[in-house]
């Protein structure tokens, strides 16, 4: 079993690019990774932590899928890139703040400690640059099924991991005729109403814990639907955010220096930057003609 110091001396698979511009942001949060799985879009997130660059990192738990892991050992040479991108940031000087979840519970009796630079949180506070206080938290806890039925919660995962199967060949089909990627998960969700009705109490029974506790907002994952919403409570408005995940959605939010938050849709966004490529390549072209 690699340890962290393991992976920090050790060299990525994919070389991490140099003298390559990256956006700035204050804060980003990740959730939902499931390294150590055929689903976890691997290259994705490499694309993204290439790309992107922040002051202070939440990685909002199941980051490592240790459920799967214990049936079937599973892990390519692209999730320790990812390993080793997060711990150099670390080392470079980022806060990276890691709250395990339910998959990875294993790393919540290590809560309070710092390994190679990352501090593991049971949940944290965070202050935005415009003075919002968020509650950053997994979000498992407020689950039903995770607390009433177990059980059920490894069926539902089981489930889900054949519908990933079925997603990625899809999307392997769709690369080789030059479509964008596409999420069947996601798709289903809008389309099973009783998906829908879990997702919008789940959202509500967390956005009134963090009004319990006194904050403007919460920040959490597990769901794998990234989304923003407004709540009231006790005539208090409360700012609800889901950072998504990195299996099917591929989704982070980002905290800009002012204290806007936003969700980005990564294959959005590397769709958005090779039609600027392209296009900026195609005037070069009618330049020089």
């Amino acid at each position: 079993m690699a340890t962290i110091s393991d992976f920090s001396r050790a060299k990525p698979t994919v070389p991490e690019p140099e003298g390559k511009g990256r956006r700035k942001y204050r804060t980003v949060w990740i959730s939902d990774i499931h390294l150590g799985t055929k689903g976890c879009n691997a290259e994705l997130l490499i694309d993204f932590l290439d790309n992107v660059d922040c002051e202070t990192m939440y990685l909002v738990g199941d980051i490592i899928d240790g459920w799967r892991l214990k049936k079937k050992f599973y892990w390519p040479a692209a999730h320790n890139d990812i390993v080793w991108r997060i711990m150099k940031r670390a080392k470079r000087g980022t806060r990276v703040v890691y709250i395990p979840g339910n998959h990875d519970e294993m790393f919540r009796q290590f809560t309070g400690l710092n390994f190679g630079g990352i501090e593991i949180r049971r949940a944290a506070f965070h202050d935005t640059a415009d003075g919002r206080r968020l509650m950053v938290l997994h979000g498992d806890e407020f689950d039903a099924v995770m607390l009433s039925h177990r059980w059920l919660a490894f069926v539902g995962d089981a489930l889900y991991t054949f519908m990933m199967g079925i997603s990625r060949w899809v999307n392997l089909v769709r690369r080789k005729l030059g479509l964008p990627y596409w999420s069947l998960s996601k798709m289903a969700k809008h389309k099973v109403k009783n998906a829908v009705e879990f997702i919008g109490r789940y959202e509500e029974v967390v956005a009134r814990a963090a009004a319990e506790r006194g904050v403007d907002g919460v920040v959490c994952g597990h769901i794998h639907t990234a989304e923003h919403r407004m709540f009231a409570h006790s005539g208090k408005d409360i700012e609800y955010w889901n950072d998504g995940d990195w299996v099917e959605g591929c989704n982070a939010l980002v905290e800009h220096a002012d204290g806007k938050m936003e969700i980005l849709h990564w294959p959005d966004e590397i769709a958005a930057r090779e039609a600027e490529a392209a296009e900026r390549e195609g005037a070069a072209v009618a330049a020089a003609a």
